[in-house]
């Protein structure tokens, strides 16, 4: 596995040549809820246009940019760690473990991996780390915007059945209506146990 700092124009094109799976996550950073990753192969004869980062875009320009990746993708697969695998390996070995998931879901076997960040788990494919990869590789940027979109509906559904906690809008983030949701309401099973500020709950 290699790690690629300011990767070039022609590093990308070079790297992006034949069945090369992109692969994002979302979710480290909330406290309820999976950590989500996306593996996908583009198709390169059918282009899509404005793919990004997935945080660069707005919800309705990734809803559409959704539906274009699932029409036109050779192939995609979503991954995921659940609270439970979460709190048992920490955030990081639990994201890794995601990513293999949705590589080994996909249909078509990858020559190659590309993973957003500057860390990759082994998926028993040659694979490179591209620091900020997600705004830079047409393939991971599909993956983050597959994992972001997939993550955040995941979240207007626990939102609708504990609307009090207000996930729909903060998406489990640990923002400060979700604090005070915690301290009024407590801990739902979906909660990562291990994060602080649910930890430090339980603890008093």
């Amino acid at each position: 596995m290699a790690v690629i700092k300011n990767i070039t124009e022609a590093q990308v094109l070079s790297l992006s040549q034949g069945l090369v799976a992109g692969v994002d996550e979302v979710g480290r950073g909330p406290l309820v809820g999976d950590v989500v990753t996306a593996a996908v192969i583009l198709d390169p004869d059918r282009p899509i246009a404005g793919l990004n980062d997935s945080k660069k875009l707005s919800e309705k320009r990734r809803e559409l940019l959704f539906a274009e990746i699932c029409d036109k993708a050779l192939c995609f697969a979503v991954g995921r760690a659940s609270p439970a695998e979460i709190d048992s390996l920490n955030i990081l070995h639990a994201t890794m473990l995601a990513m293999q998931r949705a590589v080994a879901a996909l249909s078509l076997t990858p020559a190659s991996v590309l993973i957003d960040g500057n860390r990759s788990p082994d998926f028993g494919l040659p694979s490179h780390a591209i620091v900020k990869g997600d705004g830079l590789v047409a393939a991971i940027s599909a993956a983050s915007i597959i994992a972001k979109v997939t993550r955040d509906r995941e979240m207007a559904v626990l939102d609708q059945a504990y609307p009090q906690y207000g996930f729909a809008k903060h998406k489990g983030y640990p923002t400060q209506a979700h604090f005070e949701a915690l301290a009024k309401y407590g801990v739902l099973a979906e909660h990562r146990k291990s994060f602080a500020p649910v930890r430090d709950l339980l603890a008093r």
